[in-house]
Formats: structure tokens, sequence, C-alpha cells
């Protein structure tokens, strides 16, 4: 059947593969827990009838608080085919940012997973009147739970309201309310339909190398735009989707389950790089050796036959010796990697693609449904440093200051309740203007090159890109985070968060003691190990972009320290406050 709703999914998973018992799966008491596409909808439509034996109506907004699992699927689809409208929420947001998205949506119902979650928006209910009932997915005893909408959706069955409701839904309908995270001002709540989302996750559909026996291993949040899209594309496609049990069990769970494709952002491959490094750098001296002259294989590796006969046999030998054990330890099977919501850096997608676990880089905005282009395994499909070619569909043009406007039918239909700021972000001939930069390579990939407002320029009239120098400085294995900084000062200058794990690695190999991150950071001898490694990463670039001056921080920047968006961009005018003394001391 034809998809023109995304609640057509389910319709269209049953036609194509009943036979799947494992649609979704999530982990409850250790064991996984699946559910068939009969389960699935039958779940769907219990939500439906419960919703409507509650009085909500096609419009009505209801949000869901809750970190991935099965029932966010049955949630989300029993909204959707009545008309409702789910406004999906970050769990890890601030308090005024509840208040603000739960009034700003007139919210009437709210889903909440845990205990922590309950107590953040519970003391806020009286100050938003729209909200009629808090579902939670286990029984709090004070509020009302999942299982008793399911048992009010058992005594309420509807299948013909339900049918009626469905009939009425038009492909250009609004499907969801996504409020972005954002860097500054209060989240923007982007209206997308549901022809914006299927057309966006068909466009791309093709590019996995894998059917319906595959598995997919989901951790980044449903409520964000990008992993919802795979989600979507999953089910479309018949790939059993299993959510894991929280970031720190990502690798036991990829062990486990042998999964063939993950959506991932760049900092999680960051990470599996650094703790392969780190593991490789304490063998033995010959291992040692064998090791890092694979990695230094890996990193020549080319795209599009270019590798000679040479290179060829030092791949073979490298993958023999060293890159299957890679391959082993990241569950043996990945056919691919979708890399997206941040710049990654083209080493690792170089070195991981060399080593048989292919990373293909994405592009696009909550307001773009989201994919803009991404990159395949189509012919000039791929280019490392790029976000590959645009979608079919979609066109991107490059404004005269380089900003990268995209036209499609994934652009969204606005933002809720703010015409003033959609007329801002989308021009009279509908171009959405994304506030990235970038160019067209000649083989048609799409090169970013940073947010337009994180460009500054220096007292002496010098343009900077911070987030280029940034990500090229995040190759020392030294540096976890680092922001630049330097707007109307003399020079560039950076706060860097070292890499505890591989600092005190560093500081076994030089039997210096390592006490607390705070006296690491002040130590004289770490403090010039550092500043070699700035002067070693300055020179891939011009002198009025290097930096000049750094500081170091005593600890991870994290969301929840508050340095970071919930999908791990920084948040510069947050840093540029709660570091307002250390940046001055810097420039001074």
């Amino acid at each position: 059947m034809e998809i023109i709703r995304i609640f057509d999914l389910l319709t269209h998973y049953k036609d194509k593969y009943s036979w799947k018992t494992d649609v979704i799966a999530g982990k409850i008491n250790g064991q996984w827990v699946t559910y068939n596409i009969d389960d699935y909808i039958e779940n769907a439509n219990l939500i439906s009838y419960g919703l409507l034996a509650h009085g909500i109506m096609p419009g009505d907004k209801i949000a869901i608080i809750s970190s991935n699992r099965p029932e966010w699927n049955l949630i989300d689809m029993g909204i959707l085919q009545i008309g409702a409208i789910p406004v999906p929420i970050y769990p890890t947001i601030s308090e005024s940012d509840y208040n603000y998205i739960l009034n700003h949506a007139e919210v009437k119902l709210v889903f909440v997973e845990g205990e922590e979650l309950l107590r953040k928006i519970e003391h806020i209910l009286p100050e938003i009147p729209s909200i009629k009932d808090i579902y939670t997915f286990k029984d709090r005893q004070r509020f009302s739970h999942l299982q008793q909408l399911f048992d009010l959706g058992k005594e309420n069955q509807s299948p013909q309201l339900v049918n009626q409701l469905k009939s009425q839904i038009k492909t250009n309908d609004i499907a969801t309310i996504i409020y972005t995270s954002g860097t500054t001002g209060n989240p923007k709540g982007v209206m997308l339909s549901h022809a914006n989302i299927i057309s966006n996750f068909k466009a791309f559909s093709h590019i996995p190398p894998i059917g319906s026996e595959g598995r997919a291993l989901s951790y980044l949040p449903l409520c964000h735009v990008y992993e919802r899209i795979l989600n979507y594309m999953y089910q479309y496609l018949g790939i059993s989707i299993y959510y894991a049990e929280n970031l720190g069990t990502i690798s036991e769970n990829i062990k486990e389950l042998q999964p063939n494709i993950l959506g991932t952002v760049p900092r999680l491959l960051e990470k599996v790089y650094d703790k392969i490094m780190n593991t490789g750098r304490k063998q033995k001296w010959l291992k040692r050796q064998v090791f890092l002259w694979a990695v230094g294989v890996g990193m020549k590796y080319e795209l599009g036959n270019k590798n000679d006969i040479i290179y060829n046999l030092k791949l073979s030998i490298a993958d023999k010796l060293v890159f299957v054990k890679w391959r082993e330890a990241l569950g043996g099977n990945f056919k691919v990697i979708v890399s997206g919501g941040a710049a990654l850096q083209p080493r690792l997608a170089r070195i991981f693609t060399a080593a048989g676990i292919p990373v293909l880089e994405g592009y696009g905005l909550t307001e773009t449904s989201p994919v803009i282009a991404v990159n395949t395994f189509d012919k000039h499909g791929r280019k490392f440093g790029t976000v590959g070619p645009v979608l079919p569909g979609t066109k991107v043009k490059i404004a005269d200051d380089g900003e990268v406007l995209c036209l499609g039918p994934g652009v969204m239909m606005g933002y809720y309740k703010e015409p003033e700021l959609t007329k801002e972000a989308i021009d009279d001939e509908g171009w959405f203007h994304t506030g990235d930069t970038g160019i067209i390579e000649p083989e048609g990939q799409l090169r970013l090159n940073g947010r337009k407002k994180s460009i500054f320029k220096t007292s002496g009239g010098k343009y900077v890109n911070p987030e280029m120098l940034e990500t090229k400085f995040k190759e020392s294995p030294f540096i976890d985070n680092i922001v630049v900084l330097g707007e109307n000062q003399k020079f560039a200058a950076a706060l860097i968060v070292p890499d505890f794990g591989f600092l005190k690695s560093w500081c076994e190999k030089k039997d210096l003691p390592f006490t607390t991150n705070e006296e690491m950071v002040k130590d004289s001898t770490i403090r010039k190990r550092f500043l070699k490694e700035i002067n070693k990463y300055n020179r891939f670039f011009g002198d009025t972009e290097q930096l000049k001056k750094f500081d170091l921080i005593d600890f991870e920047w994290t969301i929840q320290t508050g340095e970071l968006t919930p999908t791990l961009k920084l948040k510069r005018n947050i840093i540029n406050l709660k570091y307002k003394e250390r940046i001055e001391e810097l420039f001074n």
C-alpha cells in the first residue's frame, strides 16, 4: 500500500513483513521483550481507544518525555492515528524549558518515564492549566499509569471511529511538533507534516545495504528527529529495532545483538576510537608497533578504487592482524554506521571504513525533517570530509555569503505560533535558510564549513571559523572537548577539556602521579604537554586563526553539566556566561 500518513507504516509492515517476530524490542529485567506487527498494531489501537475515551480530540497535543523503549512507538502511533499531535520532549532539559514547551504547545496529556523525570515536572503542573492528566510507564501511585490507559482502551474499543479519523487525516496535515533544543533563547516548535517526514525517510531508504533480515540498534533519543526518522525508515524496510538499555550498555548491547546498522553522533565514534587507541597503545612493544602500523595504513585509505595494489596488500595484512579485532569488538556485523547531528572528524570516517565498518556522514536540521544530504554507496556518493550528495527531490544552493539554503518536500510547515520567525527562516521562494555555511564539491557532495553565527571576527578584522579548529584539535588524544573563542579580541584562544582517561595513561608512562583532575590541569608538566599539542595542530591554520592561549577545564562537559545540548553540540552562549571570568583572563 502507499504510505501517505506515518501510521500507514503499520499496514505496510503487516503486508510485507508479517513473518517478523521482532519489529521492536526492549530489555526488561535483563531479557529482551519483542513485539511482532500484530502486537504493535493491537497496542497502538488500544492507545488510540484509550485516548479517545479520555476525551482527546484531533489536533490536541500530547507530550512524550521518555528514553527509548518500545512503548514510545506504541504511543506515537496511537496518537498519530486519531489526528492528535505528539510533542516529544528531551528528558534532559531544564524545568524552565519544560514549563515553556508544555505551556506553549498547550499540552493536554503527558507520558513521562521514571521517578526523576516525574519529580522534575510534578511541581510545575499547577502552572500549566492545559494538562488534564499525567501517565507514567510504571505505577507510581500518585498518577495514572500506562496499563490503565491500555485497560481503558480495552473497555472502550472503537475501531470504526479510529478508522473514520484515520481516513480524514491528509498527508499535508501536521503530524508532530518538535521543539528544537537550541543554543539560545526559548525552544522553537517545528511543525512537520506527514508528507515532510515520509518524503524524507523514503528518499534515503535505498542507502542501507541490508533488508528485512537486518537488525538496528537504537540509542539516540527518539525525541530527536534524526533518530525518529531512522526508526521510521527501519520500519519501512522491515529492519528490526532493538533499543539500547542506556548509554553505558551500548558496547554490551552491540556484542550481544550483533546489529547491522546504527545511527550515532560523532561523539560516540570519538569515544570508541579513543578506547581502541588507548588499548592498542598499552600492548607489548611488538603488538603495539603492528597496531600503530595498521592504523597508519588505515589513515591513508581512499574511496573509489583509488588505492594501488601495494596499498591494498598492506590493508589486507592490517585487516587480518588488527582490523578484524575492531569488527569483532563492534559485534562483527555492521554493514553501515550513520553519523549525524554534528561534524564528524574525516579521519574517523576514513579509519572505520578502512577497518571494514563503513561510516556515512549525513546532515540536516529539525526544520528539514531532517536529512538534507548524506553519503551513500553510489558512484560519487561518498567523500570523506563531506556530508554527501543532496537527497533526491531536495535542492540546495549556496547564498552569496556562503549560507546553505534548502528547498524541498522536507522543509517544515513553520514554527508553531511564530509566523515572524517562520518568515525569517523561509524566504518568499520557499528556501529554508539553514544558518550553516558550505560549498558544493565538483562531484556534487556538500561540504560544510560551520555555523554562520559561530564565525567571529578578531579585533584585527580577521575571520575565524571556530568549528573548523575544534574539529581538527579534537583529533588529539589529549583533548576530549574544546571551544574556540576570540570575537573582537586580538587573537583566538580556547577552553579545553582534557581526555582524563588518556591523560591518566600518559601520566603513568611518565611516572607522574595522577592525583585529582583539579590538580592535574594546573600541573606545569601537563600544561607544557598541552602547549606542544596546541602547536602541533596550529600548523594546519593561518597565523590569524591559530590558538595563542588556552585554559584547561577540570571536568568533562556533559548535558547535565550544562555545556552541551541534548545532541552533544556546544552551548556557546552558556559556556561564555559560565566561564566569563576565565575567558576574560585568557584575553587580558
